[in-house]
């Protein structure tokens, strides 16, 4: 059944059906079509009075499969998936149900001044990788006492 929000005569029709499914499967539409929704990789990011600090999840990887980078500005963390098929023919497997996802990302985060990307920290402790970017000096946070 298609309601008719609008009178007939104006010429200004607004069906509810079209509300609730508005561009659903049209890519172009601000709606995202679900075949095409890419799903983000889950990080945490937060600042405090140590700094900014990205919390990352690496579930199964070890430290050296992650590689974190500086490009100027631009604080980037990768991990380069191997390939499945190589791995199943090596070791002789067979997937019976896929429920784990493994896949490479790529991140990268433009990092303000005020913090200093030469004194950059990164530890992976239980399958989580944590990148601490300090303040610079001057940008400190600092306590004043009121007088």
């Amino acid at each position: 059944m298609i309601h008719i929000t609008n009178l007939p005569w104006t010429g200004d029709y607004t069906f509810t059906t079209d509300i609730l499914f508005k561009d659903f499967f049209n890519a172009n539409s601000t709606f995202v079509s679900p075949m095409d929704q890419k799903i983000g990789h889950p990080v945490d990011i937060y600042e405090n009075q140590n700094g900014l600090t990205f919390e990352i999840a690496c579930t199964g990887l070890s430290k050296e499969d992650v590689e974190i980078s500086v490009e100027g500005d631009i604080l980037r963390v990768t991990y380069n998936k191997p390939d499945e098929d190589k791995c199943c023919e090596t070791n002789n497997c067979r997937y019976y149900h896929k429920g784990l996802s493994r896949r490479s990302f790529n991140l990268g985060y433009k990092i303000a001044r005020r913090f200093d990307l030469e004194a950059v920290e990164a530890k992976m402790v239980n399958g989580l990788l944590s990148i601490l970017i300090p303040h610079t000096a001057e940008n400190k946070p600092t306590k004043v006492k009121i007088k």
